[in-house]
């Protein structure tokens, strides 16, 4: 057993130990009540109480053999055995000085024989006594096996009573991180919540009354309140998937403010496992985007009317090429080369930029727009793509455009597409930080170093766009089978 530490013979120190206890919510406590009953029989008394000892009452937390619930402390038997470590006995209290004038002696109940057992805290306060008492004096001290079995069921009280307090500390400790969490999420810019296994909302933080104007806690009708009516069946089935699946869930929708304006934000949760049997929780926040969405939303109107200024631009440019053409036929194959350019360039400005629709960003998707026009009588086309489908920015599409209409015109003029029956095979191959390219022309006439040449307009702007634009190389091989271009671009110069 734990010994009374000097410190503690200050009597407000010892109390404001006692306090940690609350020990009021132990009264009548089960484990407590049958150890006082079994140290009666073990030390054959009529009575016996788990008592503490504060400054003005004694105090019995169990007892047994006595209807009383306290004592006044200036007649406590247990007061006197505060100091000691081990048990304090009086066999007959009338032949005591310090109690046979006690008027629990002279009157009710008549102790006689009493027998206490210090409880001591673990930094060492005295806080009350394990006692029995007897109304018959006990001739025979108690025999060493008593004062061992007083001492061990001191010990389980104490236990008891420790474990009364851990259960304080740590109610306490919680409340305190709840209030730091709150206060954490209160603070926050976002509207914070928390969701059970089945998606039912159980918190949010003040944000949210802030924002909605709603008071908290948060009831389920509140949803029918703020939600756009519209979206409102489509948001419950989005959440009901994500709990059902147990996958993340990400959401854009409007959200009544308090104002009755609706605001865009964006809604995002995780599934967290909790716990030993690892049952999920929902945590996530609501960020309003309004203004982002609305800068978007302009940016893209803006980007369409763009989008279609460049496609009038380019209606006019060959419409100004076909009337100077008609004027001056000998430029006529010059005007039509060019023409064919802007209409290759303008496929490719629909295709990242289209006027209407999503966007699109696929390689193989921007040259199947590009060689679409290569078709042999049945429709199957002549330029095939073999390799990976590749992602494209909106800054490469120009350039890359502009490489292989080149491409293809010249194999219109002098190579595989010049014939019947003649192809092109283009693989299209991604290797780390590299993306190659290959162009190989089958079934064509023979190929001739001179049939293109490389000082021509073509050459040079497919060089400024390979190297200058994308930052690439490529190579020309006339081939007796036809020809092969090889060239090969940075992955970062290429992709979003």
């Amino acid at each position: 057993m734990p010994i009374p530490a000097p410190q503690f013979a200050e009597e407000s120190a010892r109390l404001e130990v006692l306090a940690d206890f609350q020990h009021e919510a132990l009264e009548d406590d089960p484990e407590l009540q049958a150890i006082v009953e079994f140290a009666a029989k073990l030390c054959k008394g009529s009575a016996s109480m788990v008592s503490l000892v504060d400054d003005k009452r004694q105090y019995f937390l169990a007892r047994t053999g006595l209807e009383q619930r306290e004592t006044p402390r200036d007649i406590s038997f247990c007061s006197h055995a505060l100091g000691m470590s081990e048990v304090m006995e009086v066999g007959d209290a009338t032949k005591d000085p310090r109690f046979a004038e006690n008027p629990l002696v002279t009157g009710e109940p008549g102790v006689r024989y009493y027998a206490g057992q210090p409880l001591i805290s673990a930094e060492g306060a005295p806080l009350g006594t394990l006692c029995v008492i007897d109304v018959q004096p006990h001739e025979r001290p108690l025999n060493q096996f008593q004062r061992e079995g007083m001492a061990v069921l001191a010990q389980a009280a104490m236990r008891r009573l420790r474990a009364r307090r851990a259960s304080i500390i740590a109610s306490r400790e919680i409340a305190e991180s709840e209030e730091r969490f709150k206060a954490l999420a209160d603070s926050m810019p976002d509207i914070a919540f928390s969701a059970d296994e089945d998606g039912t909302f159980d918190y949010f933080n003040q944000r949210w009354q802030d924002f909605t104007g709603l008071p908290l806690p948060y009831t389920e009708d509140q949803s029918r309140q703020v939600l756009d009516p519209e979206d409102y069946d489509s948001i419950q089935d989005d959440w009901a998937a994500a709990v059902r699946e147990g996958e993340p869930y990400e959401r854009q929708h409007r959200l009544r403010r308090h104002d009755g304006k609706f605001r865009w934000v964006i809604v995002r949760a995780l599934p967290v496992k909790v716990g030993e049997t690892g049952r999920l929780r929902w945590f996530g926040t609501i960020t309003d985007i309004h203004d982002a969405h609305e800068l978007s939303e302009n940016r893209d109107m803006l980007a369409k009317e763009l989008s279609h200024r460049i496609k009038n631009i380019f209606a006019v440019v060959n419409g100004l090429i076909s009337l100077q053409a008609r004027k001056e036929p000998e430029h006529a194959d010059f005007a039509d080369r060019l023409t064919q350019t802007l209409q290759a360039l303008g496929r490719a400005h629909d295709f990242v930029r289209p006027s209407g629709g999503t966007t699109q960003e696929s390689l193989r998707g921007l040259l199947e727009v590009i060689f679409a026009p290569y078709r042999d009588a049945g429709g199957k086309p002549r330029v095939r793509l073999d390799g990976d489908e590749g992602a494209i920015s909106h800054k490469a599409a120009t350039p890359l455009a502009l490489v292989f209409h080149e491409l293809a015109t010249n194999s219109a003029k002098y190579g595989a597409l010049s014939v019947d029956g003649g192809y092109v095979i283009l693989a299209i191959a991604s290797e780390g930080k590299r993306v190659q390219l290959t162009w190989k022309e089958h079934g064509g006439p023979p190929v001739e170093h001179g049939n293109a040449s490389e000082a021509g307009f073509g050459s040079r702007m497919v060089e400024l766009a390979v190297t200058g634009q994308l930052q690439g190389q490529w190579e020309r091989h006339f081939e007796e089978s036809g020809l092969r271009v090889e060239l090969d671009f940075p992955a970062d110069a290429i992709a979003p």
